[in-house]
């Protein structure tokens, strides 16, 4: 039978669980996920999960913080005084907001903080520092092309 190996597109189910048993995320109901293995694509302990597995293959595996979204980290975590909020927005603890850099990138966070000279805001993945329980079912695999033949050459 054959394996999903780096470069291959598969097709899987999954339901994502935290370690209190918290479903974060589920394919259930809905179409599978497709992605590309060895591509960067999903969390790198997803691809190494589904390296390996055959089409119908189910497998549970956890995947630790360091192979998910890695740890929290302080850097990423700002103190910004209210005066430099655009006008108007009153953020409440728990909210999410998206955050303009310099560069113009647009940075989701999370409102940690909020007092009346300063916001907390914290732009670690809100998954940050959690193992990740995941029940995988492998539905399909489609390898890629090996090479471009071209007649006459």
């Amino acid at each position: 039978m054959t394996q999903a190996k780096a470069g291959d597109t598969v097709r899987i189910h999954y339901t994502g669980t935290l370690d209190d048993g918290e479903v974060f995320d589920s394919s259930e109901g809905g179409e599978p996920l497709t992605f590309t293995l060895g591509e960067g694509e999903v969390i790198a302990g997803f691809d190494t999960a589904v390296t390996g597995m055959a089409a119908g293959d189910k497998k549970t595996v956890t995947i630790p913080a360091a192979e998910a979204y890695g740890e929290p980290q302080d850097e990423m975590v700002l103190q910004v005084g209210r005066d430099q909020l655009p006008p108007g927005l009153d953020p409440e603890d728990g909210d999410s907001l998206v955050m303009q850099t310099g560069d113009g990138m647009e940075l989701p966070v999370m409102v940690r903080e909020v007092t009346d000279e300063y916001v907390v805001l914290d732009a670690n993945h809100p998954l940050a520092g959690e193992a990740l329980t995941f029940e995988i079912e492998l539905v399909e695999i489609a390898q890629r092309p090996g090479g471009l033949i071209i007649p006459g050459r």
